[in-house]
């Protein structure tokens, strides 16, 4: 198991958290039970901008990412504008008389 050196935010020097292990492909991870035992540690590498995977028996379970590193979200705007582009339905049977029908065969 590799030790992995983080600066705590509250500490000047470097510390070491022997219980992060990195594994091919996922990257840093560390067990349940050591998690538990080393939150703030973890915490501290986290806001540091570092992934960790949390492991239970042997297989992740979570991941600890930075707060608000996720991907911007697509601002939803559309329907308004798409409602407006569609022709006003004169024909065939309407949406209320489909339901209607729908729970008429139910029978609620």
């Amino acid at each position: 198991m590799k030790a992995i050196k983080y600066t705590s935010i509250r500490a000047a020097k470097p510390a070491v958290l022997k219980e992060v292990a990195a594994a091919p492909g996922i990257g840093p991870i560390i067990s349940v039970r050591s998690a538990k035992a080393h939150l703030s540690a973890l915490l501290d590498l986290v806001a540091g901008g570092q992934e960790i995977t949390i492991t239970s028996d042997g297989k992740p379970k979570a991941v600890l990412s930075p707060f608000g590193g996720g991907k911007a979200r697509k601002v939803f705007s559309g329907t308004w504008e798409h409602l407006m582009k569609m022709p006003v339905q004169t024909e065939g049977p309407f949406a209320e008389e489909i339901i209607r029908a729908d729970r008429d065969g139910r029978g609620w």
